[in-house]
Parts: structure tokens; sequence; C-alpha cells
């Protein structure tokens, strides 16, 4: 198969391995909450404590106005002070604070599980929706992309429901009713809060300004960097074979490096903002103590919403405090802004891949088990040795076509990109029960006959046949679950031997996943696993050999049972002494089965009924082995190695 050399991300094409800057698209904020709206009255009651919350912390501040003035100065200097009411006063305001703290526990729970639950919602709609996607998506998009949407998008948009965004709305809810409560305090006071405020957000938007674009080139970095370890773990034998070691730890180290950098200049504005704003807010906490202690002694009268009054020591005491409650705050918003961006820029991402176009199927003609019945075919519930194509009409009627394993391919033109043609004209006739052999150099178009019998790909011009069915009328899950496929590279799952087997028929019983095994010359070998057809396999079978891989991926293909079976270089991988041994297990396979072999070694393909050669995408000879022998073309040359194939 001819793989595409960009991927696709946010809407447009990147060379290959290129991450884009992040940026989120307008509505991303919008969809985001219609994941989260079964946690509406969650959400209702975060609201709820995030105010409390505040409300609990801003009222403990004006409190101390009211227990300075009312309740330590009146007992200054007395010889018998009475304590009473300062205990209850003090209780009261403990327990102001023990509601405060209850507050910010519930909601930030409360946030934990929609930001969990969301968020499960979202990978599930992820991994559903890419079950959905046509082949086409996966040639084109690199694997460590789609990987980082269910690992570095999701987990940033985690940290952003369950931090960021509370943290945010608390500090904005607690800027507010600071900022009323100052005023309620003192009206001059509070306006040269704002003016130091407005010296103070000049700061902060320098050093965000500076931090965030480093941070989103840092993401970039980290992509890269990542990209590349999965590589180099992946080829980690050819690195070690070649002697690559010290070329891949030099790229690996221009990497790291760029990622150093810009991880450095990322957060040293980033690390540096907290520090900043804490120092400014000491700096305005000592002037707003120089000034109003000045006006206190000076007896300058205090002007606030209740009206003009002395400006008292718990009134600049609370004061004080308030002021330091309406700094804190607003550095947090500026530290979590970034954090914020950088998920929704994730979500973004995360939507784009959600909105991939679903593999579309028009077929309405399904694959059903049959039997025969008076002479005539009926459709059954049970598994038989029969299949059927069902055809709806129009009318409501149905009718049945016995599933033959005839594929007629009539001038079919495709190709990958519209303007590319890479199949041209290609015309074959596989019959019930015939070997159809598909030989070329790479690059011919073999893999892609396959492709389209599968209908991974739609094409261009041209009609494909499946006995005398048009395949655009068959449902595609119907299709493929007539087609057997073993490919040259085995993918073998986590779990038992026999669940793997059972991969080719989910409803398998032990029984005929071991009787599978015996057809293609797998039992004996499975036995004698440490545990048997119980043994489990882990990293896609490494410890099995490929010839034994190979072996349980036709055992898998051969408990599915299908009437056609597509052979793509199953065979290449492994060498002749073992090729003899799964070469057994899949004449096994093929007996009585219409076949199709795309194979490199040509002795693999002699007794075929048809061998099509290949070449460019065209068909230039086709034929038995001893006429294509006869004929002296270029078959004979690839055969007796005049011509080698590539």
């Amino acid at each position: 198969m001819n793989n595409m050399k960009t991927i696709h991300t946010d809407g447009k094409f990147q060379p290959s391995g290129k991450r884009p800057v992040q940026r989120f698209k307008p509505g991303t904020i919008k969809r985001l909450l219609s994941y989260m709206a079964e946690y509406r009255l969650y959400l209702v009651l975060v609201v709820i404590f995030i105010i409390l919350s505040a409300a609990a912390n801003v009222s403990a501040s004006l409190f101390l106005q009211v227990l300075i003035d009312k309740y330590i100065l009146p007992l200054l200097g007395k010889v018998d002070p009475d304590f009473s009411s300062l205990l209850k006063v003090l209780t009261l305001m403990g327990s102001v604070y023990l509601g405060g703290v209850l507050a910010t526990l519930l909601y930030n729970r409360i946030m934990v599980v929609i930001a969990e639950g969301t968020q499960k919602k979202i990978r599930d709609k992820m991994f559903t929706h890419m079950q959905s996607l046509p082949v086409k998506f996966f040639d084109t998009h690199s694997h460590g992309d789609v990987m980082s949407y269910y690992t570095n998008d999701t987990d940033t948009l985690r940290q952003m429901l369950s931090q960021s965004l509370p943290q945010m709305f608390s500090s904005v809810i607690t800027i507010i009713t600071v900022f009323l409560s100052m005023l309620y305090l003192s009206l001059v006071l509070t306006a040269f809060v704002v003016v130091f405020t407005f010296i103070l957000m000049k700061v902060i938007k320098f050093l965000v300004g500076k931090s965030g674009g480093h941070f989103m080139e840092q993401q970039k970095a980290i992509a890269e960097v990542d990209g590349y370890i999965e590589e180099m773990i992946n080829g980690q034998k050819v690195v070690k074979v070649f002697c690559h070691e010290e070329k891949a730890e030099e790229t690996f180290d221009e990497k790291n490096e760029k990622l150093c950098r810009s991880s450095t200049k990322a957060n040293i504005y980033g690390n540096v903002t907290m520090p900043v704003v804490n120092n400014m807010g000491y700096l305005l906490y000592v002037l707003l103590a120089m000034l109003g202690g000045a006006a206190g002694i000076a007896g300058v009268r205090n002007l606030s919403l209740t009206g003009v009054s002395v400006l008292s020591l718990g009134t600049i005491v609370s004061f004080l405090t308030l002021s330091r409650s309406f700094i804190m705050p607003i550095g947090q918003v500026s530290m979590q802004f970034n954090m914020v961006v950088m998920a929704l820029a994730g979500a973004s991402r995360i939507f784009d891949f959600l909105d991939e176009e679903s593999e579309k199927d028009e077929g309405y003609v399904s694959l059903v088990n049959a039997k025969t019945e008076n002479g005539k075919l009926t459709e059954c519930s049970e598994r038989t040795e029969m299949w059927a194509w069902k055809h709806p009409h129009q009318d409501g009627s149905l009718s049945y076509t016995k599933l033959a394993g005839k594929i007629v391919f009539d001038d079919v033109d495709f190709g990958y990109e519209d303007d590319e043609l890479v199949l041209h004209n290609i015309t074959l006739q596989a019959e019930p029960g015939q070997k159809v052999a598909l030989v070329g150099a790479t690059g011919a178009g073999k893999t892609t006959i396959t492709n389209l019998i599968n209908r991974f790909y739609d094409i261009a011009d041209g009609k494909i046949r499946y006995d005398d069915i048009n395949i655009n009328k068959i449902k595609k899950p119907d299709l493929r679950r007539s087609l057997g496929v073993v490919l040259q590279d085995v993918n073998l799952f986590t779990g038992t031997v026999m669940d793997n087997i059972r991969y080719g028929k989910l409803d398998a019983t032990d029984d005929e996943c071991i009787a599978a095994a015996k057809l293609a010359n797998a039992d004996n070998f499975i036995r004698m696993l440490p545990d048997g057809y119980n043994t489990i396999l882990e990293g896609d079978g490494s410890g099995l050999s490929q010839g034994q891989r190979q072996l349980i991926s036709i055992a898998r293909a051969a408990v599915a049972d299908p009437p056609v079976m597509i052979l793509d270089e199953a065979t290449s991988s492994i060498d002749t002494r073992t090729e003899a041994i799964v070469q057994k297990g899949m004449d096994a396979l093929m007996s009585g089965r219409t076949v199709f072999v795309i194979a490199h070694r040509l002795s693999t393909v002699r007794n075929s009924d048809i061998i099509m050669v290949l070449e460019h995408g065209h068909i230039i000879e086709r034929g038995s082995h001893d006429e294509l022998i006869a004929r002296k073309g270029k078959y004979y040359q690839l055969y007796t190695g005049a011509f080698e194939l590539e």
C-alpha cells in the first residue's frame, strides 16, 4: 500500500512528524460544555460552594474590623477584662473559616468527579468513532499523532477541568467579592489598590505573553521527542545491527536540546510570574500600611460605601488582609490561563478528530447463514456450511443468492489521490475455488487490489462484482466477514493463544479453535507452550518465532471459515524451512476457497490457477505457470532470475 507523506491535524495538512502550534477554535468551550451537560446539578453545586468559599474568606477578613474595634480594643487597659464575648466571636470566626474549608474541599472533589466522567465520555466516543473511520485515515495520520489524542490532549483537558477552571472561577469570584468588600471599608484605599493593580496587570501581561509562545513551542518539542523515542524503541534492533547508536544519540540530543531551550524559556517566565505577583502584593501591603497608618494617625476621615467615618485600626488591618486576598487570585488567574489555553487547544484537536468523516456505507445486501429446503435457498439462524447474500427489494420482498466466491474486476481504475492513478484498466476474474496469484515489483499495485476487494478504498472507475453483485451494494461489515486475510505483518493481541485464534470468530468454541489450529498446522507447537492454548501472549507475541506467529494468524483466519481468502505475502518474512510448515497450513486453509495470493517468492505461486504479473499498475501478463513460462515474457525472466523483483 502506498503511504501518504502527510498527516492531518486541525484541518490542515502538515509535513509528516510536524505538529502545528496549538490554537483552539471558536466554539470549543461550548462543545466541551455539552459533554458536561449530565453534570448540570454538580456544576451548580460547584458554583454554590465556590461562592460560599469566597464569601467565607472575605467575611472572615471583614470580621477582623469588628473583632479589633469592638472586642479587642475595648478590653485593652481593663483590670479585669471579660473574655467571654471575645471567645464567642472567635468561635464564630472559626466556624466561618471551617465552612470555607469544607466548601473548598467539596467543590474540588465534585470537580474531580466531573473531570474524570467527562474525560471518560470523550475517550469512549473517540474510541467508538475511531472504529468507524476508514483505513485511509490511518494511512494519512501517524500512530503517534492519533495516540496523542488519548494521552496528552485528554490529560491536559482533565487538568483544566479538575484544577485550572475551578481555581480560575474561584479566583474571579474572590476578586469580585474582595473588591466590593474593600469599597465597603474605604473608597480612597481601594482607589490606590486599583492604580497599583493596573501596574501589576501590565507586568503580568508582559510575563504571560512571553511564556505563552514558549509553552506552545515546548508542546511541539515534547511531541517530537516522544515520537523519536517511540521510533527508536521500535527500531532498536536495526539501530544496533547497523551500529547507529551514536548517530541516534546525536539526533536525540538535538531534539532534546530544542525541548530544553523552549522549556527553559517557558518556565523562566512562567515560574517567575507568581513570585513577582507575591512580592508586588507584599509591596502593596507595605504601602497600604504606611498610607493607612499615616491617615489614621492624622485623623483623616474615611470615605466608604457606608458613609464618612474615622479610619480605625480595625479597618486598616481588615483592609490589609483583603489586599492580600485581592492580589493573590490575580496571580493565580494569570498562572492558570496558559494551562486553560493549552487544554482548549487539545480539546480542539480532539473535536477535529471526532469530526473526521466516518466510513460511508450505502450497501444494503447482507450476508446470512443459509440452508436449502425443498430445493429453495432460505435463511437460518444457526451456523451452517452455506452462506447467502440477502437482497431486500423495494416491494418488501427478499431474495437470496448463494455465496460462491466469484470475484470480477471490470476495467477498474484507482488512485489514492484523485489526480494520480496507481491502477489502470484492471480486469480479472476469479472463479469459485480458484487460486489467483498477483506478482510484481514493490509498488506495482498488488496489495492495492486486495484493499479494493475489502473496500478499504472506493474505485475511481469501473466495477468490482462479488457473485455478480456490485460490491458497492454489499454492506461493508458483511463483505469483510466473507473475506479471510493473512498478512505479512502479524498482529497478535494481549491474551491467551485461544483468545487470539477466537478473534476470527468471537462465538467460536474451544473445539472449533483447536480444529482451526490443527488445520493451520499450529496445534503441535501450541501444545508445547507452557500453558498450551491458555498461554498468555504479550507484546504482540514477541516470545514466539515469526513462523509460529504466522501459524496463529492462519488459524485465526481458519476459524472464521471464510469462502474467500487473501494471503498478502504471508511467508515472505520467514525462512524456507518454516515456510514449508506454514505453506502446509495455508494449503489446507485454501482448499475449496477462492484465494488471492500475493508473493515475492514465485515458488509459492506455481500451483496457482491464474498468475497475473503487474507493473506500474497495469496487468502485463496473465495465465498459468506453464503458459507464462512458455511465453518467455516478464514472468519467465522473474522466475528464472534473469530479472529480480525489487
